[in-house]
Formats: structure tokens, sequence, C-alpha cells
């Protein structure tokens, strides 16, 4: 069924347009993925199909009923607190949206006030929000940005079973070639659909450059013998009808489409060398004090780091286990609570944090480089230029710049003042695919020490050599090998930690969840490609009735089983406050068995009401 058609749409921003004769359909099922330079007009087009914008050209045209559930780059929030945000949602139960909430790493702030919530929070909040309002189609603008790595695996399962039609826009390789099956890229005003995911859209660009280059090639040879041919003097050119020589002109005084960003970034000249002691941490740990005034729980001890010339460090981690805080500590602008940091006599460090420097929108781009204290040069333009900011862009206000592009010129802020240590902290948020390549590669042969935090495994896969992990209960250390190695070890405990679960006799004290066991067991019995109605035979599903029944069961123990997980959560809070380390290990390890139990109840109810979905239900 088709959901949203989009014909003929324009947009443009002072100073140039953004695109022209942009057209999409989405129908259910569809994953559109959205891709493009930063300022190409991304958000835009994702606002202008969620109705929030209007476009200067062409139609958006909804199905009738449609439901539109939307994020967007700067969503607003509404209710005093996150649970009343959530709660406030029309048709959902309050346990759904707290699991969602929980996934997303929003359990501890469910009765926070949303006009407290950093920019970060808030848009886990918002994106909690558009996953569980009923809907038909899902735009989402940037959903990765904030997430940690297990809530963007968990966020990409959800999506992948969204019946829906579905429009994003994200820098997430991995997230894109998973969720998405088709792809529209906006490239120099013009829109390219893709039908595949993020490989299907490398294929088709670079397909689309050698048909460019070979049309150039094509035009080049033409206009050799058409520039002979207006050569050969008065004679010839009276013996030739007008026409003829106008399109000869044309064609000798064409030019190949520009590219739509040329160059690399050359950004390693200049770059002092570091000698043998680069930054070091000796016995560091930290934690910040309570609202209270009583100290909070630890987020990392005991942490001893010694960072090589040529450092490739990533930090991973949970939301709130301390990753930007460890590197803070590092450069130096917070002091830890226990140990010592120093920094050797040759360091540099340049931090890229997600605040990133405050920019006057009123100032203009070239100004933002060189400060109110000297006039920009050549020198400076040249920069700019390199990195990608053209003569246009250097003279505009910075609040004429989209999210990705002040992104970028925060980046070049930290990289032109020539560090040789680099700490970056989420890097990625709101950087385009091609930003992101270049940066891998300039990384890559830079000659200083680098610390990363981020969430793009793509990113971390390509620049870090080894990761430190923080797994949110106080404890830090290094990791060899690099994510991949990272990421293997945490699937072999997920597994082994499932198959646990799975063991547990029921009625046990860990494992009380027999609905969720016994739908489980149902669901995972081999029916969801069999015959749901109800008739007799191996492969028959269950009938309606008992499927609604397991249903509201497995719906009544996710309750239970959030409302236990919660008070656990309170509990180790506690403990972590008063100091009761016996109280907060035994707490701890009785929260995640039920994190665990909690997951596969979550998983089951959930694969139960797909089934009644596809059997049109009405629950």
């Amino acid at each position: 069924m088709i959901r949203l058609d989009a014909t003929g749409l324009a947009a443009t921003r002072p100073g140039r347009p953004l695109f022209a004769g942009v057209s999409l359909t989405v129908r259910d099922g569809d994953r559109w993925g959205v891709v493009g330079l930063n300022g190409c007009g991304k958000s835009t087009l994702l606002g202008i199909l969620a109705g929030t914008v209007e476009p200067e050209e062409g139609t958006v045209r909804r199905g009738r009923g449609t439901r539109l559930a939307v994020l967007g780059q700067d969503p607003a929030l509404s209710g005093p607190t996150v649970r009343d945000t959530l709660d406030a949602i029309a048709g959902v139960e309050p346990w759904e949206a707290a699991a969602v909430a929980d996934r997303l790493g929003l359990g501890p702030l469910l009765d926070d006030e949303v006009g407290r919530l950093s920019g970060g929070q808030a848009k886990r909040v918002a994106l909690a929000r558009a996953l569980v309002s009923p809907s038909d189609v899902l735009v989402l603008d940037e959903p990765t940005n904030h997430l940690d790595i297990d809530a963007i695996a968990w966020l990409e399962d959800r999506l992948v079973e969204y019946r829906g039609g579905l429009v994003l826009v994200t820098h997430d390789r991995h997230f894109l070639d998973r969720v998405t099956n088709r792809v529209l890229e906006l490239d120099r005003g013009e829109g390219f659909v893709h039908d595949g995911g993020y490989d299907a859209y490398l294929e088709g660009r670079a397909l689309r450059a050698e048909r460019e280059a070979r049309a150039e090639d094509r035009r080049r040879n033409l206009a050799r013998t058409e520039l002979a041919w207006l050569r050969r003097g008065a004679p010839a050119r009276t013996s030739k009808p007008k026409a003829r020589i106008e399109s000869a002109t044309a064609v000798v005084e064409g030019r190949a489409r520009s590219a739509a960003r040329p160059g690399d970034l050359p950004l390693h000249h200049g770059t002092p060398r570091l000698g043998d002691r680069v930054v070091e941490l000796h016995d560091v740990g930290h934690r910040f004090a309570l609202p209270d005034g009583t100290e909070g729980p630890w987020l990392f001890r005991h942490l001893d780091l010694l960072l090589d010339p040529r450092e490739r460090l990533g930090i991973v981690g949970v939301n709130g286990s301390g990753k930007s805080t460890l590197l803070d500590v590092m450069a130096r602008r917070v002091e830890p609570v226990e140990g010592r940091v120093e920094h050797g006599s040759t360091a540099r460090v340049g931090v890229y944090d997600q605040r990133g420097r405050h920019l006057d929108p009123t100032v203009r781009v070239r100004d933002a480089l060189t400060g109110p204290h000297r006039e920009a040069d050549w020198r400076d333009a040249a920069l700019l230029e390199a990195f990608w900011f053209d003569e246009d862009a250097q003279w505009a206000p910075v609040g004429l710049l989209s999210g990705g592009e002040r992104r970028r010129l925060q980046l070049l802020l930290v990289l032109a003042e020539q560090p040789n240590v680099l700490l970056l902290d989420e890097p990625t948020n709101d950087l385009d695919l091609d930003t992101l390549r270049q940066l891998e590669d300039f990384l890559e042969d830079w000659p200083g020490a680098l610390v990363v935090v981020s969430h793009d495994r793509a990113f971390l896969e390509r620049t870090v050599a080894d990761v430190v992990v923080l797994d949110g209960a106080g404890s830090a250390g290094r990791r060899p090998g690099g994510y991949a190695a990272y990421e293997a070890e945490r699937r072999a405990v997920r597994s082994s930690r499932r198959a646990g679960a799975a063991e547990v006799p029921r009625g046990s004290a860990a494992g009380t969840g027999s609905a969720a066991a016994s739908a489980a067991a149902s669901v995972g019995g081999g029916n969801r490609g069999g015959d749901r109605s109800g008739g007799g035979g191996g492969n028959a599903g269950p009938s309606p009735s008992t499927l609604r029944h397991r249903l509201r069961a497995a719906g009544r123990e996710v309750a239970a089983l959030q409302e236990r997980h919660d008070d656990l959560a309170d509990r180790v809070a506690r403990a972590g406050a008063e100091g009761d380390h016996e109280t907060l290990t035994e707490a701890g390890r009785e929260l995640a068995s039920v994190g665990a139990e909690l997951a596969l109840a979550e998983e089951a109810w959930l694969e139960l009401a797909a089934q009644a979905e596809e059997r049109g239900l009405h629950l």
C-alpha cells in the first residue's frame, strides 16, 4: 500500500538551491535511506515528507489514514518528565514505552525533567516516542546519534521488523546497509535512486562517475573536431548553417560537471613531532557528586594508560559509563578524584567533543576560523576550500550552515591548531559519508596519537587498534585487537547468557518468566512461515484465541519484569550512593540476570505481536 508519494520536490536556502525535481514513493515495507553531502538538503527533505517544511515546488500526498511518527533534527518534548512525555502517547501501554526507553539507555532518566536533559538525552527520548507511537511511516533524522553500540544493534532489529514504511538519514554505514532496501542520493541538486543498501549506493555512484567520465571524453573528442572546423576560416563558416556554429561553440566551451567535493584533506603538514612521553594515566579513578552532596558511584577506577606516539585507541561502553568523562580527564579538562594524569613536554592536545566550540551564528565562516583579532588571508581561504567550504560558503554566516556543516567547521578549527594528540568524542555525529571516509583516510596516515569515543562501528574498525572498555559498574580495562575483537567477545557473552537463560528451570528464582518462555518456545518452533489458520497439522500456528492469550500473558510478564528491573536499578543506585559495596555487588548481579530475562520477554512479545499483526488480529 502506498503511504507517501512525493513528486517534483524542490527547496533552496539563501544563496543557493538545495535540490529540485526529487520524487519518491513510500510503500509498506519500503526502507529508504537518504544520503548526500552535508548541506545538500537531507533534513529539509525529511521535513517536507513529515509535513513540517513546505516545499517550494512539488507535492506530497499521504495515503488515506496514514499515520507518521517523526524524529527531527531538533525535536521538541512535552510533559514535565520523560515518563510523562512517553505515557502521553495515545494507545500505548506504559510498560511498552518504558521498555523501549530502557533499551535506549533512558531507564535512569524516566523521572527526570525534560527541560534539564542534554541535547543527546532529549533526542533519545524523542526517538523512543517515535518508535512506540502507532505509525504507518517512520521518518527518522540521524536516529543513531547519541546511542551506544548495544542500543544501535537493538534499533536495527526493531526497524528490520517494522511493517510500515521507513525514511531515514544516517551516517552509520552498518546501520544503513542492514536497515534500508532503497537509497536516495542527493548530489548537486539532483536525486538518484539506488535499489539496495549501502553497497548498492556505492556501486551506483561509481557507475555514474564512470558514465560522466566517458561522456566528458566524448565531449573532448568532439570539441577537437568542432574546433578544427571552426578554425578553417570564413568560407567554411559561411557555407555552414548558423545553428552548426552555435552548436560547435557550445561543445568547445563546455566543461565537465564539477565534482561535488574536490580534493582530499591536506592537514598532515606541520603536525609537530611527539616525543616518547605522550599522555599517561596512573591509577586514575573518577566519580561525580550527587545532587544531595554525597558521592556518586565510580565511573572507573585503577586505570593505567600510557599512550604511544602512534596510539590508535578507542573507548567503548554503554551510555553513562563515563566515556566522555575519561576523555576529559585525559585532556586535563577534568581533575580525577584518584590518581594523576601527566602530559609529555611535546604533547599538543586537540579535543573535538560532542558540544563542539560555540560558534556565533552571525559570524561569517571565514571569520570563525581566524577569530576577531586578524583578517582572513589567502592561506585561510585555501584551508577552508580544502575542507570543502567554497567561496560562497566562506562568506556565509554560520547560522546558515546545516548541522553537519557546523560540525565539519568545528572539526576544522581543532585540526587547524595542528595538535599531535587528538581526542575525538563522537566525531561521526552529523558528518556525511564522504566526510567520514576522508576523515578515516586522514587519521590512517596522521603522524600523531589518537583516542576516539564513537558508536560508529565502521569508523572504529578503520581507525583504532585497541579499545578501553568501560563496563558501567566502575571497571575499565584495555583490550587488544580493536573493535572487531571486542565485538566478538560481546557476541560470545550474549550467546552464553541466552543459552543460560533458556536452560533456567521453570519456577526457579531466576526463571520466573514462564509466559515469556512458553511464548519464545511457540515462536521459535518454526511456525512463522507456516499456516496460521488454526487448523491441524504439525506446522499450523496457534488459534487466534490462543495467540491473544499468549500475547497478553507475555505483556503482563514484560510489565512485571520491567517493574522488578526498575526496583533493582533504584537499589543499585542507592547502594552506590551509600557506599554499600556488598549490596551493590549482589543487586548488580541480580539486575543483570533480570535484564537478560526482560530482553527475552520483550523479544517474545514482539514476535507474538508480529504474528498477530500478520493475521490481522485486533487486540
